[in-house]
Order: structure tokens, then sequence, then C-alpha cells
């Protein structure tokens, strides 16, 4: 599945030739022009990486930013017109991952380049922490290494297979965040492309019964018809 990129600029001209360009590339792609649709539409849909252009009315890239990391770990780059180290620093320490200054001599192949750098960086971190990562969640507990999983304390009767493992490990790892089919897939079948999106309900019904073996009144997955899925 290609990544999804969200891009967050009040300039309607630099949304469509970004658009542009990154598409090209073989990205997602999802706008907006201010803070607040930015914020609502990325709780619906998170993005695999946000591009936040600073200088937005209502609500800046650093409001934005803030109130986004408080429910998801999206990375985001932002985009500026500024060229202030001071206005760099405050970002980088806020956790931003990267910032590229746009302007008079504005590269948008440095911006590309940039995307595709975190992008990567991004994938190295996960893949070195999905060998050893233990996620605990209320009365959820899943070892990554073992590829266990516990709900109030029992290991489930019957094991989660692999697939099943990833899906339950992508909705908990943002809990109340709707995780569309297409999303379960790409986390769950990778590259391949012959896995029909229906397969996702499949999963999703036999995980539920696995754990009602040991709770007969779970509903920590919730169905969204038409959307997805979520982790309570």
């Amino acid at each position: 599945m290609k990544p999804l990129i969200a891009l967050v600029d009040d300039d309607r001209n630099i949304l469509i030739s970004l658009e542009e360009l990154l598409k090209k590339e073989d990205f997602s792609i999802h706008t907006y022009s201010d803070g607040q649709s930015a914020l609502n539409g990325m709780f619906r849909y998170p993005p695999d990486l946000a591009v936040i252009d600073i200088k937005m009315p209502k609500m800046d890239g650093y409001e934005l930013f803030k109130k986004l990391r408080a429910k998801i770990k999206t990375p985001v780059i932002f985009l500026t017109s500024k060229d202030q180290e001071q206005d760099r620093l405050k970002g980088l320490m806020q956790g931003v991952d990267d910032y590229v200054t746009k302007g008079g001599n504005f590269s948008k192949q440095i911006l590309i380049e940039t995307i595709k750098n975190t992008l990567n960086r991004i994938k190295l971190e996960t893949d070195e922490k999905d060998s050893s990562e233990i996620i605990v969640y209320g009365n959820l507990r899943l070892d990554c290494l073992r590829q266990e999983c516990e709900w109030q304390g029992q290991l489930l009767k019957d094991s989660l297979t692999a697939t099943e493992f990833k899906i339950i490990k992508e909705l908990v790892q943002r809990p109340g965040v709707v995780k569309t089919r297409d999303r379960l897939m790409d986390v769950a079948y990778r590259d391949q492309i012959d896995v029909d999106d229906r397969t996702i309900d499949s999963h999703v019904k036999r995980i539920r019964k696995k754990f009602k073996k040991i709770d007969q009144n779970f509903q920590s997955i919730y169905t969204l018809y038409g959307s997805g899925y979520q982790w309570k």
C-alpha cells in the first residue's frame, strides 16, 4: 500500500504543486488548508507522515502539532517560510521529526527526500522494536518477541496467528483511532496485493472469538461500519 502523506498549508498553490509531485513519487495524499480541518482529518485517517506549515491563521503549526501528538504519534515535518534558528529550535524541542524551509530558495526535491528519509528511519526504528517490545494497555498484554497475547492475566487459549497478532498490535498502539481495512491489510499483508479487504473482517471475527473464550464480555474491538475498526 502507498504511504499516506498529509499536507497542511494555507497556500493553495503550494498544496497543489506538492500534491502533484508526491503523487509522482507513489504516495497517497490528503491535503488540508487549515489546522482544524487537518486535525479532524488526521484523527479520522492517521497518515504515515504529515507535512505542516507553521504560519497559518486560527491554528498555527505548533498548536496543530501539539494537539495531534496528544492522540497519535504521526511523524511530522515542519514547513515554513521562516529561516530563524529560534523557530527551528522551537519545533525540534517540541519533538518534530524534521524541518524544511520554504521561500525563494525552497527546493521541493529536498522536501521529498526529507519525507523519504524520515519514513525509512521510522520503519527501521519500528522493526528494531518489534522483536522485543512488550505492550500493555488495560487488560491486554502483548509480548512481541514470543508473539503471546494475555487478556486479564491469562494467555489466550487459542494462540493468535501471526496475522491476527499484527492486527491487534496495530489497533492497540493507537487506542480510539479508527483503522481502515486498507490500513490493516497493509500491516497484515505488506506487499501482497491479491487480498480481499473483507479478509480483515474474517480475522477480526476469529480474534473476538479467541478473546471471548476467556472473557464473554469482551468488546474492546469496535466496528465502525463503512470505516474500519478501533480499539476502545
